[in-house]
Formats: structure tokens, sequence, C-alpha cells
């Protein structure tokens, strides 16, 4: 299109380049912050503002998604009764996936994490957010299909993630399986399924992680040049 030209319903990048070098400064200061985010399961109780909850979801939600239907719901809770029942439907779920369901390959790779079926991060920590995953959408007072809402709430949650660590508190991202009781208890509607459970705060004094290394960049890509 020329400069000139306008199209209905679209409106200008705005794109402003920057220097080579100064490119590099900020891929290097954000690989190296990002470097140092670690998954931790102790949580402290400390408050933590409502806003900054909100600032991580606004930034999560501005991630690409099929058709921009942004097709996620983060549901965040600071609740105390509603967040201890939420760790009791998980603990049994959890309990029984330890006990019962999980396949050997499973609990090999889980073995040097030191996970098991008790969850306190989920009344640790002062704020759980739920997000959910939605299947279908209102269109015309009925509801049709949303477009790749796998991958969209995919890239929605690393971005919240970042954005937690960005700002200087933790998070822990939690799949209890199945996850269909965070449906209920929530009381969302049943083309939403919980997809990840996030608790999120400060690391409580004395947090501990297990010891382990990234992989290489040899390892995790392959470049055609």
């Amino acid at each position: 299109m020329g400069d000139g030209d306008e199209e209905p319903g679209f409106v200008p990048l705005e794109f402003s380049e920057i220097r080579e070098e100064e490119m590099l400064s900020r891929a290097r200061s954000f690989y190296e912050q990002m470097d140092g985010r670690r998954t931790t399961r102790h949580f402290s109780d400390r408050e933590v503002p409502r806003e900054l909850i909100e600032l991580a979801i606004r930034t999560a939600s501005t991630a690409p998604s099929g058709a921009h239907l942004q097709p996620w719901t983060f549901v965040a809770i600071s609740n105390s009764d509603l967040k201890a029942r939420i760790r009791k439907e998980a603990e049994a779920e959890e309990r029984r996936f330890y006990e019962e369901r999980i396949p050997e390959e499973w609990e090999e790779v889980l073995a040097p994490l030191g996970t098991d079926h008790v969850k306190e991060h989920i009344t640790d920590a002062p704020w759980v957010v739920v997000l959910f995953r939605q299947t279908k959408r209102e269109r015309e007072g009925k509801l049709a299909p949303t477009y790749y809402s796998q991958e969209s709430c995919g890239i929605a949650a690393g971005l919240f993630i970042s954005a937690v660590h960005n700002m200087g508190l933790a998070t822990l991202p939690h799949t209890p399986s199945p996850m269909g009781f965070l449906r209920d208890i929530l009381e969302r509607p049943a083309h939403e399924h919980a997809m990840l459970l996030l608790p999120v705060g400060y690391p409580a004094d004395g947090a501990r992680v297990p010891d382990l290394r990234r992989k290489g960049i040899g390892e995790v890509s392959d470049f055609r040049d």
C-alpha cells in the first residue's frame, strides 16, 4: 500500500527502529534477567498489591491469539477460604495421581524435583491465578468455536510468567490432573477449561529450588544459515 492509502479496520503500525547496538544490549539484558528466573514451591504470605496482578494479566493479554479472539480468562484469587477449597481438591487429585496413575517414565523425571501431593503453595501464596482456556465464544447469542486456543493461551501464560518475574515476584506453573474441579469451584462456564494454576508472591525466607541446569543453545536450536 502507498503512504496515502487507508484500509478500513487498519491503523498504521507503531514501530520505532533502534540501533543494532541497543538491540543487542536490550536482548542480553532481558536474557540475563530471565535466566535468573526459577520456579519455587515455597512462598511467603506477604501481601502483594492487586494492581501488580492486574498488570501481569494485562501483559499476558498482549499475546497474539488465533483470529485475535483472546481465548483466555485469568481468575485471580486472594480469598483464603477459596484458596483452601482449591488446595483440598488439588491435593485429593494429586494424591490419586501419585498413588494410582503416575506412569513410571513421569515418576522418573519428577523424582529429582521433590514433588508430591502436598500443595502448600496454594494457600501460602497471597494470590492464586487460574488460567482458563476458552474453546467456545459467544456469537449472535450462540456459542461458536475459538481457533488455536491451546497455542494462544500457551503464549499468554509465558508472558504472564515473564511479567511476574520482571516485577520481582515468583510463580509456579501447577497442573493438578485432572483440573475440572477448578471450573466447578470457580463457577466458570462449561466451555472454559483450566489450563494452569499459578500461585504468585514473594519467595519464602529460605526457599530452595532443585540444582538444575538449562539446556544450552545447541541443544534447543537448529540454525540453518
